[in-house]
């Protein structure tokens, strides 16, 4: 966005920019090379947060969307698919709500990550009516909506257990599409967030109906969740409200998963496969692009590349999660394309170099 629109407004195009891109999707499809664009991957421009308070201000979604178009304008003779906001709830949580991510903001304020969400639904669907008003007739693409899910299971058969497992999944997908694919918040949530969770309008609910062609699912990872009446306090608004325990581990103390280098990565194949089933069932088989699945190592600088390179735990990690989501299209699922993350080991946002997510090895040390 900030390479296009430096200023984010839309007031003038940065030519360099779009020459950047240019080159780079003309190399791609040279090179026989599908291009898939996701045009927000958490890149706001600067001045749209200084000025107007980035996504806690309603006016960021018709700016998103002047941008989008800029975007259909100049590649959408060839790029055919387009993905318009990847991982809203990383930017609601981790930027509004923990302030972790950029722009680093925690104030404490419980409603700012609904608000921040609420503006992203409505940008991603603002785009999408572009798209379909001014560019779909006549470059035949397809725009969908990227939602990163862990999946949730029941810690026991416990019919608390069941419900804070379904919690989970509100919280987390139902969140995003609930609105797009029938008009609002899933109930669990407007219930425990209450006056939190702004409401939409007749014409916004307008705006957004069915204003989808693909969803895209980035998934890692699973988790046990079990009902918890007592939310621990220093947890923030979002996770109290759920009232739920999330553990890596079941009654008999074993892990639910292999770990990978990060702290929160457990190997869980059948999880996606679990995840895939529940969006086919919920949202009535829509078409699905697995559109992140990988684990990473520890950077470690002292160890011989050749240590790097036997690399049989990713190799197993992705032989179990594309097996996994080859039996969900067996199930029925119509899943249309996956991709690793990542090609190469890059830089992991908080963690920097220390993560390596690649399935190519990058040696910093010797250029």
């Amino acid at each position: 966005w900030s390479r296009i629109f430096p200023d984010g407004l839309g007031t003038e195009i940065n030519e360099q920019g779009v020459a950047f891109y240019n080159n780079l999707i003309d190399f791609m499809i040279e090179k026989g090379i599908q291009p898939y664009a996701t045009l927000y991957h958490w890149d706001l421009p600067h001045n749209l947060q200084k000025t107007m308070g980035g996504w806690l201000s309603d006016k960021i979604v018709e700016y998103f969307a002047l941008y989008a178009e800029a975007c259909f304008a100049n590649f959408g003779d060839r790029v055919k698919h387009w993905i318009t906001i990847n991982e809203p709830i990383q930017t609601c949580i981790n930027a509004y709500g923990v302030g972790i991510f950029a722009p680093g903001l925690c104030k404490g304020v419980a409603a700012e990550p609904f608000l921040a969400g609420h503006h992203q639904i409505l940008a991603h669907a603002a785009a999408v009516d572009v798209y379909r008003r001014k560019f779909k007739a006549k470059q035949g693409g397809q725009v969908g909506f990227v939602i990163d899910c862990e999946w949730a299971e029941p810690k026991s058969d416990k019919m608390e257990d069941q419900a804070a497992a379904a919690r989970r999944m509100d919280f987390q997908l139902g969140w995003f599409l609930d609105p797009i694919y029938f008009g609002d918040y899933p109930e669990s949530m407007r219930q425990r967030v209450g006056e939190y969770l702004p409401k939409f309008s007749e014409k916004e609910r307008e705006l957004m109906r069915n204003k989808i062609d693909f969803i895209g699912l980035n998934h890692y990872t699973s988790r046990i969740i079990g009902n918890q009446p007592n939310p621990q306090p220093q947890e923030i608004h979002f996770y109290q409200v759920q009232q739920i325990e999330r553990t890596d581990k079941w009654s008999s103390g074993e892990a639910i998963g292999e770990r990978a280098a990060s702290e929160w990565l457990l190997i869980v194949p059948w999880g996606i496969r679990k995840t895939i089933n529940y969006i086919v069932k919920k949202y009535e088989n829509p078409i699905i692009y697995v559109t992140e699945n990988g684990m990473d190592d520890e950077d470690d600088p002292s160890a011989p590349v050749d240590q790097f390179l036997n690399d049989t735990k990713r190799v197993n990690f992705f032989k179990g999660y594309v097996g996994a989501v080859a039996q969900a299209i067996k199930d029925g699922a119509d899943v249309r394309g996956y991709f690793a993350w990542s090609f190469v080991d890059n830089f992991e946002w908080a963690m920097g170099f220390t993560k390596r997510f690649g399935i190519v090895y990058v040696d910093y040390k010797n250029g």
